[in-house]
C-alpha cells in the first residue's frame, strides 16, 4: 500500500500488547520534536502474561497481530512496528517472520522493538550486552542464550520477576535506573532495557549520560527503527539517547570482508 498524501506527514502504526499503558505515551514523548510531522498510531492485541509456556507463547501467534494490523492500515501508515520484545525469548527469527507477514497482509513496511535493538548492536559494534528487564530469570537466560547465538555475549543481567504485563509498568524509573548502574559494573558495551512496558525511555537516555554506556530502551528501539526505515533523520531526538544521533564512521561496525 502507498501513501499519496500531498504534504510530507509520516504516521507509523505501532502494534500494542493489549495490557500495555507505557509505550503509547512515552513514544508520543520521544516523538514531540517531530510533531506533527512525525505521529505514531496505535493498535492492540491481547498480551497479557510474559513467560515460557505455551499458553504464553500462544499471545503470539501471528493471526491476532496480523488482524491489528489491518485496521492500522486503514490509517494509511507509512510503516508498522511490531513494539513488543517477544522475539527476544521466542528468537529473533520470529520477528523476521511476522514482518514479513505483515508485508504480505497489508503492503507496507514492517519492523519491531527487536528487530530495532538488533540493529543497532549491528551498528554500534556491540558485543558485550547487559540487560535490564521485569521478567522472570528463566526468560532472560532464554534471551541472554538467543544473543550468544549471534556471537553477542550478555555479561549481567537483573530481572524483576515478574510474569503479569500489567505491573511492569508499575517498576519505578528510580528502579530501573539503579538496576542500570548495577550491570554497569560489569562494563558492558551497551544496556539494553527489554520490555515496552518497562519506563526506561527517559531514565535510561538520563543514565547513560551519567555512567557513560549507551542504554537502549525497547520502546526507543522501536522508534530508532521505524525512523530508519522512512530515512527520516534521528538526530532531533538526541536528548533522548546516543542512540538517535548518527554514528561517526569510525563508531559504525566495518563491512565483513
Amino acid at each position: 500500500m502507498q501513501n499519496d498524501r500531498p504534504f510530507s506527514r509520516r504516521l507509523i502504526g505501532m502494534l500494542t500488547p493489549s495490557s500495555n499503558t507505557v509505550l503509547e505515551p512515552y513514544t508520543s514523548l520521544l516523538l514531540e520534536p517531530m510533531f506533527p510531522e512525525v505521529t505514531a498510531h496505535f493498535g492492540r492485541f491481547r498480551v497479557t502474561r510474559i513467560a515460557l509456556d505455551e499458553g504464553a507463547s500462544e499471545q503470539f501467534r501471528q493471526e491476532p497481530i496480523l488482524a491489528a494490523a489491518e485496521l492500522l492500515a486503514d490509517a494509511r501508515v507509512d510503516v508498522l512496528a511490531w513494539n513488543g520484545t517477544s522475539a527476544s525469548w521466542l528468537g529473533f527469527d520470529t520477528d523476521e517472520r511476522l514482518c514479513e507477514a505483515l508485508h504480505a497482509r497489508t503492503g507496507i513496511r514492517a519492523t519491531s522493538a527487536i528487530l530495532g535493538l538488533n540493529g543497532l548492536i549491528e551498528e554500534r559494534s556491540v558485543k558485550r550486552l547487559a540487560l535490564v528487564t521485569p521478567y522472570t530469570p528463566d526468560v532472560g537466560e532464554r534471551i541472554a542464550a538467543n544473543y550468544a547465538s549471534i556471537g553477542v555475549s550478555v555479561v549481567a543481567g537483573i530481572h524483576c520477576g515478574l510474569s503479569d504485563n500489567f505491573s511492569f509498568a508499575e517498576i519505578s524509573e528510580a528502579q530501573i535506573a539503579a538496576m542500570c548502574e548495577d550491570v554497569a559494573a560489569a562494563k558492558p558495551d551497551a544496556i539494553a532495557i527489554v520490555c515496552t512496558n518497562m519506563r526506561g525511555a527517559v531514565v535510561g537516555a538520563e543514565m547513560e549520560r551519567r555512567i557513560g554506556i549507551p542504554v537502549y530502551d525497547s520502546v526507543s528501539t522501536t522508534l530508532w527503527g521505524c525512523l530508519r526505515a522512512l530515512d527520516v533523520a534521528t538526530d532531533p531526538l538526541v536528548r533522548f539517547g546516543s542512540m538517535f544521533a548518527t554514528p561517526r564512521a569510525s563508531e559504525m561496525a566495518l563491512p565483513a570482508e
